[in-house]
């Protein structure tokens, strides 16, 4: 039986030995998504500005929220939303896709020189062509309203980098998990609703009594969140000492979804 390495210089080098399979995929993922459709791939442009429009409505004009240190500008209140969302989705797409990505690619595990490990990958990647899609949306609408972004808006890769390592470990865990336990999909889609509101998208983490802020700090995503904001709103430079903390932790989960990946994928073909 073939052994498959969990070593962390693997999980980096099946990247840059299957790049060209990965921008394959997600070639034709993308593409196969909005094939058939009279607007096609606009309506990755269209659905975010959408849903902006809607999530500003209901929480700026009918519940009257206000950003704590903002001004009543519901343009400002949009573009402070709708950057906690671009981090947010970026994360709840991949999740939520994780748990059924061996069980809808069956025909690859029984190809023995397929890279499994790879569609958390493609997924990721699918997930951030719409990511960067809607920053060129709140670019957009932050020039034409409120002028240059700060220069901070520049570390924004940087800053994604913890995002991205803890996506990915979860999205390889979960997909190995949900080959054997189909009852995964339905738990993270349930989790990945909760998620949406107990993380610090429609209010920031000072907007809750003191008592209950260390609960919304457990939350993963709500550093990569704040600092978002913070480097495209408010100009300010992150925390490094905490961002290297989030660093740290966030690679070695990236490491034990890979590692956890490659253990149990021996068993796909049997139980599928």
């Amino acid at each position: 039986m073939q052994n498959f390495s969990i070593s962390p210089r693997e999980m980096m080098a099946t990247l840059w030995r299957n790049q060209d399979l990965i921008k394959t995929l997600i070639k034709r993922e993308v593409i196969g998504r909005y094939r058939g459709s009279v607007l096609g791939i606009l309506w990755s442009f269209f659905n975010p500005v959408f849903m902006l429009t809607v999530y500003t409505f209901v929480f700026s004009v009918i519940f009257k929220a206000r950003w704590n240190g903002g001004g009543d500008s519901k343009t400002e209140f949009a573009l402070i939303l709708f950057a906690g969302l671009m981090v947010f989705n970026l994360f709840a797409e991949c999740v939520n896709r994780s748990p059924g990505l061996i069980l809808s690619n069956v025909n690859y595990v029984k190809k023995v020189i397929f890279p499994l490990e790879i569609l958390p990958l493609v997924s990721f990647g699918v997930a951030s062509f719409h990511t960067a899609i809607s920053f060129g949306v709140w670019l957009l609408f932050f020039l034409l309203f409120l002028g240059l972004p700060p220069i901070t808006a520049l570390l924004l890769p940087i800053i994604m980098l913890p995002l991205v390592l803890l996506t990915l470990g979860l999205s390889w865990f979960l997909a190995s998990l949900g080959v054997y336990l189909r009852d995964v999909g339905q738990f993270i889609g349930i989790t990945i609703t909760a998620l949406l509101f107990l993380s610090p998208i429609f209010y920031p983490v000072s907007g809750l009594p003191e008592e209950y802020q260390p609960f919304l700090l457990v939350n993963p995503l709500t550093p990569v969140i704040e600092q978002v904001r913070d480097i495209l709103i408010w100009g300010k430079t992150p925390d490094w000492i905490s961002f290297g903390g989030h660093l740290a932790a966030s690679t070695v989960i990236a490491w034990l979804g890979f590692a956890w990946f490659q253990k149990t994928r021996k068993g796909f073909a049997d139980v599928l």
